[in-house]
């Protein structure tokens, strides 16, 4: 799966994550485009998010457009690193 894409960022969440509708909201005030991935019905997401965590699939995990994730980001550091 290609999630970088131009200056679209790529969050990995789920309907019952807290920090998700969090940083969801934070991002939509910001202006911020983001794709979304909801862990629970997306085919190997969670195998995705571990391999870039160490093995733990903790979300929110934000992959920037350069390819970086960021693990339960603030929106600040997002908007600091696109």
């Amino acid at each position: 799966m290609n999630e970088a894409s131009d200056d679209v960022i790529t969050l990995y969440s789920a309907p019952w994550c807290g920090h998700c509708h969090r940083l969801k909201a934070q991002l939509g005030r910001a202006g911020v485009s983001y794709r979304e991935i909801d862990v629970d019905t997306a085919p190997d997401a969670t195998e995705r998010i571990a391999a870039l965590n160490g093995g733990a699939w903790l979300i929110p995990t934000v992959i920037l457009p350069d390819g970086s994730a960021l693990i339960n980001p603030s929106v600040g550091e997002i908007i600091s690193r696109i």
